[in-house]
């Protein structure tokens, strides 16, 4: 996926790890959806009794990876099979994201980060993040990262103050991501506190919208 399409798929995924990691992290005592190795700090608070919630978090290794195993054995099958994963993915965390919200909205708010329905509804996030994780790795690796942002950023800089090969290429590749994944991080916290995990409606209808792109893209291919 390169051009344009390959920019507003990357720019719009980051949107949508900024705004559900920020929603996650506000909503259920500081618990990381997208950036999930983040937890283990925060376990470390939890150790030192500055936080809570360290059950969701030690909780949330397991599931990712399990997500992020079955993701890509998927992937994997669709390329061994010549199937565009793009749909069936982008499908799959639209589903996770709908049960994050709806079990948000049913079980909201939450009494401390250990409550049976809170790490629920946390794992459903994970979840739902840990398959556009594997999607960044697998099915969108020609895009620039679109979860964690540490990497983009270092590139970034880099390409910056060396101006190497490659470096305007990177920088127009990576700048992108890195702002709207800002920009989902702020909105995510602004909706958050207007409308509580209803405001999950908005990555979800922008996921939809991705959804609806690679469906079509992947029809003209087949013409």
């Amino acid at each position: 996926m390169r051009g344009q399409a390959g920019w507003v798929f990357a720019a719009t995924l980051a949107f949508v790890a900024g705004f559900v990691d920020t929603v996650g992290f506000i909503g259920l005592f500081g618990l990381f959806t997208a950036h999930v190795t983040g937890n283990f700090v925060l376990i470390g608070a939890s150790i030192a009794g500055s936080a809570t919630g360290v059950f969701a978090k030690l909780l949330a290794l397991p599931i990712f990876i399990g997500v992020v195993a079955i993701t890509a054995v998927y992937a994997r099958h669709c390329e061994r099979t010549s199937r565009a994963a793009a749909p069936a993915v982008l499908s799959a965390q639209l589903v996770l994201l709908g049960g994050f919200l709806g079990a948000g909205v049913l079980f909201a708010p939450f009494t401390e980060g250990n409550a049976p329905f809170a790490i629920l509804t946390g794992m459903i996030g994970v979840a739902a993040m840990a398959v556009q994780n594997a999607a960044a790795r697998t099915v969108f690796s020609e895009l620039s990262p679109t979860t964690v942002m540490t990497g983009n950023v270092t590139q970034i800089v880099i390409d910056v103050v060396t101006l190497g090969e490659g470096a305007l290429a990177r920088l127009s590749k990576m700048i992108p991501p890195v702002l709207a994944f800002a920009a989902g991080a702020i909105g995510g916290g602004v909706a958050f506190a207007a409308a509580g995990f209803l405001s999950l409606s908005v990555p979800i209808l922008g996921l939809g919208a991705l959804l609806a792109a690679s469906m079509r893209l992947r029809t003209i291919k087949t013409v």
